[in-house]
């Protein structure tokens, strides 16, 4: 590794030795606390105490590094290898990380999805309790990860393109809350294995055209699960297949960055470079880390000796990144042996203290629930006829060791079963205890499908269209231009994009004359790319802006289907109403004249998007109605027009 400087850790200051020490042995620190959750992460789960996990072992030296460039206002989106990364940013902690692992379904403990994702999936908290934005420029951020290890990829280049818009569109600069002029870098991480996805090469793509601030974060252990690089990466090398997209004589595209996942300090070096190029200019960037290694395979599902032989084994040990970050501390006079040993030491023990206060924690309200039942179950039993069987059920689970949930719950219903022909107030007091139980745990598992706060569109005030004897009769596609006009100009955050939407104004013409008269910024054309053109919108809407994402036709609403499914229909359910994405997807169909331009997939559709609103118009004056609606509200919708309708008249409201 190269020698120690001590101005390789900030780009704004130069640290004194002293000081340059005591930051690099907080990060070793850091990384090794990280380390240790792994490690004990995967024995609570192989001994029971959770269910699966999924660990950032290996990954520890790089992800300090990209944090040391990641600022407040900044966003992350990525996938479930980057504990370290939320550590040194302070986005979560060990005891959140283990109380995630547990599923503690308390927003405090796990203020990332209350206990309702699998454990390192990570989100910050973008809304108040109700539901309302924060100020997403004092803090850093990260949004809410999906398990499809590319489906971040659509997200985290709407966020980038945010970006773009604060900057350039001088009528948002006074939402403050949301950007400081587009200085706003979006960071997005992915494993090597899952860069073979189309959304990948998609979003690679559409990053370089629109010249947003879109740093890839590339994390390449040669391996997906038991698969290596030559059946992933052409030439099995990642760096070399995209330096095609590099900006040369040619023409803008990105900067390319590699780097040894395991050399400190490169990777603080590179990342403090790319980031502050990058949030000066808006051209992305890509930093391929190689060289990662997984000191425990993928994931507790197996092991990863059954299919790395013995070399790459004893490779990746030599190669680990704490080891070889320890080897330079000592050989740069940073730190001695002793020194480091009982910083790890203590790392140990600290890790272990808060994986306990964790798991104590998550099983303290659960044994509370459960004495709860216990006594209201030795009350029936002094009174009920029934009292050798409900005692039987009394002492099941009394005996049961780590009861969950289910297990006081169903214990309540099979003893109110047992005993349904008497009426006692001790059995009423069972009723009324199951009674706020069940509504307890609706809230924790169930709530926030839909949005919870004033902002939901079934809050918003109907207004009934006015017609009269003088209203005018126009085509449909006429009634949606001025609608479309009017909100372009009372409503700066709203903008349009998609293939056709810009220059001709949409295929049938609802936006005809709108992009000459309000801008190329407000109403854009898009390449054929209909998941990262829904994954643009659902980014931007996740930073308070408005968009109307347009799909040229229903039929090819299916390419944008994963994310609109795993991604914005889940969003505010997996972040128990942390986040938010208020996206219209506009399409068009119904007209079922042939196969495609045509169809009409509803099926399909509608239960794939549970957790957005699925709006179809009659005519062109009820879909102005729905946008209206939709705009005054918080949530996503998916408006699907009639091909039919753009030529029929309509009467236009007065």
């Amino acid at each position: 590794m190269p020698k120690a400087t001590a101005n390789m850790l900030s780009e704004n200051q130069a640290l004194s030795f002293d000081d340059f020490k005591k930051e690099v042995l907080a990060d070793y620190k850091l990384a090794y606390e990280s380390r240790q959750a792994s490690l004990l992460g995967r024995k609570e789960v192989l001994t029971g105490k959770a269910k699966f996990g999924i660990f950032g072992d290996g990954k520890e030296v790089a992800q300090l590094a990209m944090a040391k460039a990641f600022r407040a206002g900044d966003i992350r989106s990525g996938y479930y290898r980057d504990q370290t990364f939320m550590f040194a940013t302070g986005m979560s902690d060990i005891r959140k990380f283990f109380a995630q692992l547990y599923a503690h379904v308390s927003l405090e403990a796990e203020p990332a999805s209350a206990g309702r994702l699998m454990n390192g999936h990570f989100a910050s908290r973008f809304l108040d309790e109700a539901g309302q934005w924060k100020d997403l420029t004092a803090e850093p951020h990260s949004t809410s990860d999906i398990s499809p290890t590319a489906g971040q990829m659509g997200r985290a280049l709407g966020i980038a393109y945010a970006s773009k818009l604060y900057r350039n569109n001088e009528a948002l600069h006074h939402l403050k809350q949301f950007s400081k002029k587009g200085n706003e870098v979006s960071f997005v991480t992915i494993g090597n294995a899952s860069t073979s996805e189309g959304h990948f090469w998609e979003t690679v793509n559409a990053a370089g055209v629109l010249q947003v601030p879109l740093a890839i974060n590339i994390w390449d252990d040669q391996y997906g699960i038991s698969v290596p690089a030559k059946y992933q990466t052409t030439k099995e090398n990642l760096s070399d297949i995209l330096s095609g997209f590099v900006t040369n004589e040619n023409g803008k595209g990105y900067r390319l960055y590699t780097v040894k996942g395991w050399d400190y300090p490169a990777l603080c070096e590179t990342y403090l470079t790319a980031i502050a190029e990058m949030r000066e200019t808006h051209m992305p960037a890509i930093i391929h880390v190689t060289e990662i290694t997984q000191p425990q395979g993928h994931s507790t599902s197996g092991s990863h000796e059954r299919y790395k032989s013995a070399e790459r084994l004893q490779w990746e040990q030599t190669h680990d990144c704490l080891v070889k970050m320890r080897e330079w501390m000592i050989a740069q006079g940073i730190a001695d042996e002793a020194t480091v040993y009982a910083l790890e030491q203590e790392a140990i023990q600290f890790v272990k203290s808060e994986q306990k206060a964790a798991y104590d924690a998550f099983r303290a309200e659960i044994e509370a629930e459960k004495a709860e039942a216990l006594a209201a179950l030795d009350a029936l039993i002094m009174v009920s006829s029934m009292g050798e069987p409900l005692n039987k059920l009394r002492n099941e689970l009394a005996a049961t060791k780590d009861a969950i949930r289910k297990d006081v719950m169903s214990t309540l219903r099979k003893a109110l079963r047992t005993c349904r022909f008497e009426a006692t107030p001790q059995r009423e007091a069972l009723v009324t205890l199951k009674k706020e139980l069940d509504a307890l745990n609706h809230e924790r598992y169930s709530s926030y499908l839909y949005s919870e706060s004033n902002g939901s569109a079934l809050q918003v005030t109907e207004i009934p269209a006015q017609f009269s004897e003088n209203s005018q009769s126009l085509n449909g596609y006429e009634i949606l231009n001025k609608a479309f006009d009017h909100i372009l100009a009372s409503e700066p955050r709203f903008f349009a994009i998609g293939e056709d939407v810009g220059k001709i104004g949409d295929v049938n013409q609802g936006f005809a004359g709108l992009q000459e008269k309000h801008g190329e910024i407000r109403v854009t054309d898009t390449g054929i790319r209909e998941m990262t053109i829904v994954g643009q919108g659902l980014g931007a809407a996740m930073r308070g802006l408005r968009p109307l994402v347009e799909i040229q036709y229903l039929d090819y609403l299916l390419y944008a289907l994963q994310i609109m499914s795993d991604d914005i229909a889940t969003l505010q359910y997996r972040t128990k109403g942390g986040q938010k994405a208020p996206l219209i997807i506009r399409t068009r169909g119904h007209r079922l004249e042939g196969i495609w331009h045509s169809g009409s997939p509803i099926g399909m559709i509608l239960h794939s998007i549970r957790g957005m609103h699925f709006l179809v118009p009659r005519n062109m004056v009820q879909a102005v109605g729905f946008y209206n609606t939709l705009l005054k509200a918080d949530e996503p919708a998916l408006v699907i027009e009639c091909l039919n309708g753009y030529r029929l008249k309509e009467r236009m409201p007065d």
